[in-house]
C-alpha cells in the first residue's frame, strides 16, 4: 500500500463499501482541504488505523459493510483507542440508537451535500485540526 507523503493537510480516512458514495466522499473531503485514505469495509479501516492513526484527524465512515463490524462498532472502537481522531459517521438505512455511537461522534443521513458534510465537519473537528479551506469557509465575508 502506499502511503501518501507527509503534508501540513489533515488526513481523513473514509470508508465505505459503495465506491461511488466513497469517491464522492473522497471528494467533498479533499475539497475541504483534506488528504484522504480511503477502505471498502471496516477491517480495511482497521489495519489503515493501527499503521496511520497518528496522521488521521478524521474518520468518515458508513454503517452497513461486509465484514464483521459495521461502522457504528468501528466508530466507538476507534474512539476508545485513538480519542484524537474525530468521527463522522453517515448511513441512509441505519439510525443511531442511544450507544450506538461515540458521544463526541456525529451522524449524517444519506444523501449528504458538500454544504452539510463542511457543516458537521466545524462542528467535530477542534479548530488547530480543521484544514485551511475549511476554516476559510466559515468566515464571514467582509462587507
Amino acid at each position: 500500500m502506499a502511503h501518501p507523503t507527509p503534508s501540513s493537510s489533515p488526513c481523513a480516512l473514509v470508508v465505505d463499501d459503495d465506491p461511488f458514495i466513497r469517491m464522492d466522499a473522497l471528494d467533498i473531503l479533499e475539497n475541504a482541504g483534506f488528504d484522504t485514505m480511503e477502505a471498502a469495509h471496516a477491517d480495511a479501516a482497521l489495519k489503515l488505523l493501527q499503521e496511520r492513526h497518528t496522521d488521521l484527524s478524521l474518520l468518515f465512515t458508513d454503517v452497513h459493510m461486509p465484514g464483521e463490524m459495521d461502522g457504528f462498532a468501528l466508530a466507538r472502537y476507534a474512539a476508545n483507542r485513538w480519542p484524537h481522531i474525530s468521527i463522522v459517521v453517515a448511513s441512509g438505512e441505519a439510525k443511531p440508537a442511544p450507544g450506538d455511537l461515540p458521544d463526541s461522534a456525529h451522524f449524517i443521513a444519506k444523501p449528504f451535500s458538500a454544504q452539510i458534510v463542511h457543516d458537521h465537519l466545524n462542528s467535530v473537528l477542534p479548530e488547530d485540526r480543521k484544514p485551511e479551506p475549511l476554516r476559510k469557509a466559515r468566515r464571514p465575508s467582509p462587507r
